[in-house]
């Protein structure tokens, strides 16, 4: 008798584990991010913030893709910024979530005259003329600033997709915008300075959380082995893999063996339009 339970108990963890990591298929829909390299919060450096309206003209008039980062201020306004806090990019010990707008209008980039951009700024700079991937940060009300994203982009016409750390980010747009094209940011927790408890960190890393949001593609540090799931939807074709984020020509050439979408920054590549992994 037990030489029958072994084989169903494995089956059933298979199937568990299938059912946690499964993706929505791509079925395409991530192709306009796959035809151009995508610019880290815009192509930012030689005096451009990131994150701000003239890294994502430079971007934009180049013809790369762009990435950036969206949260909302205390006051409901949706704004283009990585950080929780005003530290490191303006020296300032204040959180977002704790501005309002027009006390985060005070504030400048070092050495620009370049401010916090709205993130309806961007949409009237950036125009259509090239593809956005659009992190959701959840330093606040996760899902007040989905339904603000969400509602600004309802009118716009350009090629764009989401993504988050957070699965219930991913959730709030399959269950309230499912036609948006949805991204898993995702790296090996244990070799970054998470503080995440054990359970947390082992499921980020492995996929395990995909059940939630049920990505198209995955946005893995590619610094970090690409976990079983990651290999295992690639190859059955259930999702798109993205690297970020790549700092040099030695590393595009590396990611491009097994990445379709590529997030850059820190240099500038050589070309623009993205050959396909593997070609």
């Amino acid at each position: 008798m037990i030489f029958l339970l072994i084989p169903l108990i494995a089956a059933a963890f298979a199937a568990l584990y299938l059912f946690l990591v499964f993706t929505e298929r791509p079925r395409g829909r991530t192709e306009p991010f796959e035809k151009t390299l995508i610019a880290h919060r815009g192509l930012f450096g030689g005096g451009v913030p990131e994150n701000s309206l003239g890294a994502f003209a430079r971007a934009a008039e180049r013809g790369y893709g762009i990435e950036l980062d969206v949260q909302l201020t205390s006051d409901g306004r949706l704004v283009v910024f990585h950080d929780a806090t005003l530290k490191r990019m303006l020296g300032v010990k204040r959180k977002i979530s704790e501005l309002t707008y027009e006390e985060l209008e005070e504030y400048r980039f070092p050495g620009t005259d370049e401010r916090v951009p709205l993130f309806a700024e961007v949409l009237r700079v950036v125009n259509g003329r090239v593809p956005m991937i659009i992190e959701v940060k959840s330093y606040g009300n996760c899902e007040a600033t989905c339904r603000a994203l969400a509602e600004r982009l309802d009118g716009y016409g350009g090629e764009y997709c989401v993504e988050s750390f957070d699965p219930s980010a991913l959730r709030w747009f399959r269950k309230n915008r499912p036609q948006v094209v949805r991204g898993q940011l995702a790296q090996n927790y244990f070799r970054s300075r998470s503080k995440l408890p054990l359970w947390q960190k082992i499921a980020a890393t492995s996929l395990l959380a995909n059940f939630v949001g049920r990505p198209s593609f995955i946005a893995y540090n590619h610094h970090h082995r690409i976990p079983l799931a990651g290999r295992l939807l690639k190859g059955a074709g259930r999702a798109t893999l993205a690297a970020w984020t790549v700092r040099s020509e030695a590393e595009l050439e590396e990611a491009r063996k097994t990445y379709s979408v590529i997030i850059f920054d820190s240099f500038i590549p050589s070309e623009i339009i993205l050959k396909k992994a593997g070609d």
